[in-house]
Order: structure tokens, then C-alpha cells, then sequence
């Protein structure tokens, strides 16, 4: 018997814990509580995911391309590493800035012979 009870200790606190707190707290209480850590256990993944999604497009958004050379850069500089050429214009016409219709392309269809 003493055998049993060295081997099996974890199973026997674990009863003992279930056998106490299911009669005070019931057992809606158990499962609302097990549902709830499953519940956090998904929510966690995805909560990390979309602080990664908003964190990528701030930095993305930070990013600018030289027009003369084609380097990219971050929004930290003035001038292109690659050319010196200024970037704060690069900036300041940012396609996210700019109307619709200033970024339209106008394309006009001729008849092939």
C-alpha cells in the first residue's frame, strides 16, 4: 500500500484538489474555468499575430524608394545612400498621400490592323 502511494502521488493530490474544489465551487464552475484557459490559449497566437501584422506595415509604410537609383531606405534619411539624391520629396509624395485620381493611369484603346 505504502508502494501505491509513493507511485501514484500526483494522481492522488489531483483527486484530492477535484474532490474538494468541485463540491464548493461546482462543477460549472470547473469547466467554465477549463474553457476559459483553452479559450486564452488560442487568443494568445492570434493576438500575437495581428501586433506582428501592425508592426510590419508601420515599418513598411517607413520605407522609401529612391526615384533617380531605385535603393530602398528607411525614413530616417534625407538623401539616398546609393546617389545623394533627396528623399523628402520621395516622402512627401507618398502614394498613400496622394488623390485617386492623381495616381490613375489614363489608357487609351487603338485598333490593331
Amino acid at each position: 500500500m505504502n508502494y501505491f502511494l509513493k507511485a501514484n502521488k500526483n494522481l492522488l493530490t489531483y483527486s484530492l484538489i477535484m474532490l474538494i474544489v468541485i463540491p464548493i465551487f461546482g462543477f460549472n464552475f470547473f469547466i467554465s474555468f477549463v474553457g476559459n484557459i483553452l479559450i486564452l490559449l488560442f487568443l494568445i497566437p492570434l493576438l500575437l499575430l495581428v501586433l506582428m501584422f501592425i508592426g510590419f506595415n508601420s515599418f513598411k509604410s517607413k520605407i522609401n524608394k529612391c526615384s533617380n537609383c531605385g535603393s530602398m531606405s528607411l525614413g530616417l534619411s534625407e538623401t539616398c545612400m546609393n546617389c545623394g539624391e533627396d528623399l523628402e520629396n520621395i516622402s512627401k509624395n507618398n502614394q498613400l498621400d496622394r488623390k485617386p485620381s492623381e495616381s490613375t493611369i489614363e489608357v487609351r484603346a487603338e485598333e490593331v490592323k
